[in-house]
């Protein structure tokens, strides 16, 4: 008998603690071009209602207070941006040799142009544009950073174009 073969879930969101949530908004609209959904507000600790009693169950009970904003990209993922007047203000050191989230991609087919952009916003851009298969396709990839030390990847290709062109082999 054959096993049931499971469907691939689908991205939701991905939640990035910034030291500026007004800042943040302004780059990831302007710069990325994504939608804010929902501007920037406040959500305090309390139990009265399903948000507060969320927060008290993922965030423990040393906090009082945060803000917190929701953006889209083009293709429906959300981006929520927390900031939390406590925290640390710097962007951990990059080290993606330890366990744990070390980037996200995103797509823009204009790559040098979006570089520019970051870095006129205060970002950097981490290293050359490469290409993977520079005789072949126009498929080009790289780091950067965004003005408060969050490092991401942009790809100017799907990723399934990307790595089913076989993106490692010789």
């Amino acid at each position: 008998m054959k096993e049931k073969q499971e469907y691939p879930k689908s991205f939701s969101h991905i939640g990035i603690t910034v030291p500026n949530i007004k800042e943040a908004v302004k780059f990831y609209s302007e710069v990325m071009g994504w939608y804010i959904i929902m501007e920037p507000s406040t959500v305090k600790k309390e139990t009265e209602t399903a948000i507060g009693q969320m927060c008290i169950d993922v965030f423990g009970e040393d906090w009082t207070e945060f803000e917190i904003a929701h953006l889209a990209t083009s293709d429906g993922i959300g981006v929520e941006l927390f900031s939390f007047p406590n925290g640390i203000k710097e962007a951990p050191a990059f080290n993606p040799f330890n366990t744990g989230l070390f980037h996200f991609c995103i797509q823009d087919p204009n790559i040098e142009e979006l570089i520019e952009k970051i870095v006129a916003y205060g970002g950097k851009q981490r290293m050359p544009i490469r290409e993977y298969y520079p005789k072949d396709k126009p498929f080009k990839m790289c780091y950067v950073e965004d003005p408060f030390g969050i490092v991401f990847e942009i790809y100017t290709h799907s990723y399934e174009l990307t790595y089913s062109s076989g993106a490692y082999s010789k």
